[in-house]
């Protein structure tokens, strides 16, 4: 896992006095770790269920000056505060040798030098013996996660540990078996033998790229070694497990992918793996619900592969956010999780909410072993972040506030047997209880029909509920004459739950035609514009929580300055007035952000400025374009500076009456 904080944590000092040292109180506290949650419990879940946690960053950040609080406010050891909220195992990542093997240069400036350590925990093997230490003596068992690699492994990178970069074939193979090997023996003689590892970190792709590279991405990989050097890589490894000691066998071996929701990748993967006799026990997975979809599709491809291949199975990465605050004023990676039938509102009970479902899914499926939680105690410490001299994108999923002050959302891993209620120091609470009422809509529904039409309103709704999560329900609509509508106008439909809650349904009737065949980009693409600018920058994107309506909008970012035009000519047109309209959200602070009409019979380029305020803050901006020539040029105009961001939606152009 690696995709891209620090709010400065407020410094803290150790009291002593002539009696020797006290504990230290928190001195800020969250409205987050206020909160009052409550979890339903996962029937039937096994005590030795794997409720575990990636807890890599933690030695950076204590380096750092970052420290933790349990609920009474007082600091504590973290992995203490894990076991006694219900964390049975931690995984650990490693990396060969993270040190920088070049300086790293952003915007013409050296953020940090050759030979300099990577960050990202600089997760060393000195480094995760010393956490495993800790672990062990907290009662937690370990996921030693290989990266093989001197910094993050992905799908998207799978680089070779500078120390092997002139190494391939045998010799590459001899590498991994012995790095392996040596690896778990210094563990083992410092007695933090790990319980399991995993040997490659979500590798789609293959790893240690180009020899185990399985498929070409660009034009330049022309020499990789396809699935058969993917496969080699993977039997040195498993090898310099086995081989490592006589206790290396009871080592149970992970082998990992990403995109936990995708059934053919497995199967193309594992189909190959397990014809070659990999020696392996457990498929690993990475599962977030923002980028992967719904745990339905977790489910379905994990019974798939508990059929084909007889395997346990581990999902080894998730996590959702607990607010959308930024504890660093650099931006987070987070998006909405928030499909047609599924979603989690980012908020401490909507994270407690989400694991709990992430485990009752695992759970469901015969040889499901448990999940891990990515990063919970990665909080905002100036320093501690992807890489040295950057930061971190990842505090507002951590289970602890900016400030290092549990959040009763960690506590689900307790809360799911129906134990370990939790009342901390500041109000905040977290109890099982065994149903949730809906509280509020998940989102408005709008339909645009013309007078005397019958709206085909929705049968079902997505409702909130008290859980925070949404819910797709079935409604029943109040009756209205929908024939007798005869004139331009909105009428709100009410409609009553299952569970007796009101939602509305806003109609709009309206005898304007809109001549974009694609007004809200559903099409997932561009198509019916022209864009001057980079496909990278602006681009039709899928999020329904930067969506208007449905699930796309067009989409611009970048993290340096950036500009391009998004225009579409319309020909053929009868002269008169016409309206060129679109609702937009964003960052606001660009340059110049604007819609244009232009070529309409005069030589004004007529224009209106967007001015976005935040997120979710939607605006509706219009123009009236006197058509005298027949046809006319419109769109939208973005010259932004690094950081900006934004989206336009539901964009119409008609002829007015």
């Amino acid at each position: 896992m690696k995709r891209v904080g620090l709010f400065l944590l407020c410094t803290l000092f150790l009291l002593v006095t002539s009696c020797g040292k006290k504990m230290q109180s928190a001195e800020r506290v969250s409205d987050s770790a206020k909160a009052q949650i409550s979890v339903e419990p996962v029937q039937g879940l096994s005590e030795d269920f794997m409720r575990g946690v990636d807890i890599s960053m933690v030695a950076e950040i204590e380096k750092l000056g970052g420290a933790y609080y349990d609920e009474n406010g007082k600091s504590a050891d973290v992995f203490q505060i894990l076991k006694k909220h219900g964390v049975n195992w931690v995984r650990l990542r490693l990396w060969n040798n993270p040190v920088n093997d070049y300086n790293v240069v952003e915007g013409g400036v050296t953020i940090s030098k050759k030979g300099d350590p990577v960050g990202g925990g600089n997760n060393s093997i000195d480094v995760d013996i010393a956490l495993a230490k800790r672990a062990k003596k907290a009662g937690l068992k370990i996921l030693l996660d290989f990266h093989y690699s001197d910094f993050w492994a992905d799908p998207e990178k799978q680089k070779k540990p500078q120390e092997w970069k002139n190494l391939s074939g045998d010799a590459l193979c001899e590498a991994v078996e012995d790095f392996t090997k040596t690896t778990l023996q210094k563990f083992y003689k410092a007695g933090v033998c790990p319980d399991m590892v995993q040997i490659g970190n979500e590798t789609n792709n293959g790893m240690l790229w180009p020899d185990g590279k399985i498929n070409p991405v660009t034009k330049t990989d022309v020499d990789i070694g396809g699935m058969d050097g993917f496969i080699k890589l993977l039997k040195s490894a498993s090898r310099g497990v086995r081989t490592a000691g006589t206790w290396g066998t009871d080592i149970k071996i992970i082998i990992h992918l990403a995109d936990g929701g995708k059934n053919a990748l497995y199967r193309t993967i594992f189909d190959a793996v397990t014809a070659a006799q990999v020696d392996f026990n457990i498929i690993g997975l990475s599962f977030y619900p923002y980028w992967h979809g719904a745990f339905d599709d977790l489910t379905a491809n994990m019974k798939d592969l508990r059929s084909r291949y007889g395997k346990d199975m581990v999902v080894v990465e998730n996590a959702y956010a607990y607010t959308w605050d930024d504890g660093d004023n650099t931006g987070n990676m987070f998006s909405l999780y928030s499909d047609e039938a599924h979603g989690y509102i980012p908020s401490v009970q909507g994270q407690a909410t989400e694991v709990r479902d992430c485990i009752a899914a695992v759970s469901s499926v015969d040889g499901g072993l448990g999940m891990f939680y990515w990063e919970p105690a990665w909080i905002p410490v100036d320093g501690a972040g992807w890489r040295t001299g950057e930061n971190s994108a990842w505090d507002n999923q951590a289970m602890f506030d900016f400030y290092g002050n549990v959040l009763p959302s960690l506590s689900v891993f307790n809360l799911v047997y129906g134990r370990g209620q939790v009342q901390n120091v500041w109000g905040g609470s977290a109890s099982s209880v065994q149903s949730f009422e809906p509280y509020k809509s998940s989102e408005s529904v709008k339909l645009l029909v013309m007078p005397g039409q019958v709206p085909p309103l929705p049968q079902k709704a997505k409702v909130v509920f008290t859980d925070d999560s949404e819910r797709l329900v079935p409604v029943t609509w109040d009756e209205h004459d929908w024939k007798s509508e005869t004139e331009d106008k909105t009428v709100t439909i009410y409609g009553t739950t299952q569970e007796g809650f009101r939602v509305t349904c806003v109609v709009e009737l309206s005898s304007i035609v809109n001549l974009l065949k694609d007004p809200s980009f559903e099409s997932g693409t561009l198509d019916e514009w022209t864009l001057d600018g980079s496909p990278v920058l602006f681009y039709a994107c899928e999020d329904k929580g930067n969506a208007h309506s449905g699930t796309w909008a067009y989409h611009y970012w970048d993290n340096g300055a950036f500009n391009g035009t998004l225009s579409k000519t319309f020909t053929g047109l009868e002269n008169g007035m016409y309206t060129f309209s679109a609702w937009s959200e964003g960052g606001g602070g660009e340059n110049a952000l604007y819609l244009f009409a232009k070529n309409y019979g005069a030589s004004e380029v007529l224009t209106v400025d967007v001015v976005d305020t935040g997120w979710q803050v939607w605006k509706k901006y219009e123009l009236h374009i006197p058509v005298t020539n027949g046809q006319a040029t419109v769109g939208f105009v973005v010259d932004g500076i690094a950081g900006n961001w934004g989206n336009f939606d539901d964009v119409m152009f008609y002829k007015e009456k």
